[in-house]
């Protein structure tokens, strides 16, 4: 198998489009041609985790977090990162990551921590602005079924968990085909009338270019009449963190315990806001950036990580935020990426790393 067949799996479960700025997913080091009969997934790309692939024989490592995150100068070993790079390049190993990206979709890391938590139903906590957009084609009717199933062969007609949406309403369509032109229907220099029907489908940014592609490939017309809108609909399967509640209030400092189990760590937390914990907000990693959108939404606790001392006091007694440490947060996101591959390759060699990458000790 190539390593570009699992990349386009991965990317279509976890766009690159949603990648933060800051962010370097994607195929870091290595190519996509070549060939690979294996995958280890890791939390982190370190030295011991290629020394592990080496070892097992494999040359694709999966990690959640870019070794890489800006431009490297010099290639000497004397930082991790570069020998990390320097040992994956002399052995053909291939590297990819999928960080930010699995972080912004409803499926992705936060996810499964609502599944360690017990909670089922839950939603991003703060939807991606500027995600969707709304595409208009006007279509021969005898082909809208056609150009339908193009757009949506293209990831186009997708809200929310439901697939395959669309609008259609019916009209007469009027062109005058000129010198030069190769119309389908009608006659060079007579303005022709056919029934149309105009077709409405909503479209995640990032699949614009080739849901427009796919559509002027199914479409009869030489040239086709189309419309890109700009919409304000909230992005419901993409964006930062999620929110979901417990049928039943819990007991707050059996909550602790059942979070201190979960995530196998101690916890820092500021004071609790009431004896009970029902509506819970999540991020894996760094996630201070979301307390704004975790106090509005109501939960009575956010569960994140790397939280400095300062940012404690930003709770005001309105949340109590529980920091379960990085790693921690995120370490089950190595079953999920594992788990995605093995269902979409079942008979493909993938391997979770039994290298401990965390870089902080517990006395």
């Amino acid at each position: 198998m190539r390593i570009g067949e699992i990349i386009a799996k991965l990317e279509q479960w976890a766009p690159p489009f949603l990648q933060e700025s800051y962010d370097n997913s994607g195929l870091i080091v290595g190519k996509a041609s070549w060939e690979t009969s294996g995958v280890l997934v890791a939390l982190d790309c370190l030295e011991g985790v290629v020394d592990e692939a080496i070892s097992k024989n494999i040359n694709l490592i999966v990690a959640h977090h870019p070794i890489v995150f800006s431009g490297l100068k010099r290639f000497n070993g004397r930082s991790y990162i570069e020998r990390v790079i320097m040992k994956a390049i002399k052995h053909d190993i291939a590297i990819y990551a999928i960080h930010t990206n699995l972080d912004n979709v409803l499926w992705g890391v936060n996810a499964k921590i609502m599944e360690l938590l017990g909670i089922e139903k839950f939603k991003i906590l703060q939807p991606m602005k500027n995600a969707l957009l709304k595409f208009q084609v006007y279509v021969p009717e005898n082909d809208a079924a056609k150009v339908a199933e193009a757009v949506y062969s293209a990831g186009g007609g997708k809200v929310s968990a439901y697939e395959e949406c669309s609008f259609t309403t019916s009209g007469i369509g009027t062109f005058k085909p000129t010198d030069g032109t190769n119309p389908t229907v009608g006659t060079i220099g007579v303005r022709e009338n056919v029934a149309e029907v105009k077709m409405e489908f909503i479209v995640p940014s990032f699949v614009k270019f080739a849901v427009e592609n796919a559509a002027r490939k199914a479409h009869p017309y030489e040239e086709m009449a189309f419309e890109w809108l700009s919409i304000d609909n909230e992005a419901t399967d993409y964006g930062a963190g999620a929110v979901g509640s417990y049928i039943e209030p819990k007991d707050f400092d059996a909550f602790l315990s059942q979070v201190k189990a979960a995530f196998g760590t101690t916890i820092k937390y500021t004071q609790p806001v009431g004896k009970t914990v029902q509506k819970v907000a999540v991020c894996g990693g760094s996630g201070s950036f979301l307390l704004g959108a975790a106090k509005a939404s109501g939960a009575d606790v956010f569960i994140t990580a790397d939280y400095k001392y300062h940012q404690f006091f930003d709770a005001e007694g309105k949340i109590s935020i529980l920091d379960v440490g990085h790693f921690e947060s995120e370490q089950f996101t190595i079953n999920l990426i594992a788990d995605f591959i093995e269902k979409n390759f079942p008979k493909f060699a993938v391997l979770k790393t039994e290298v401990n990458t965390n870089p902080i000790q517990y006395y």
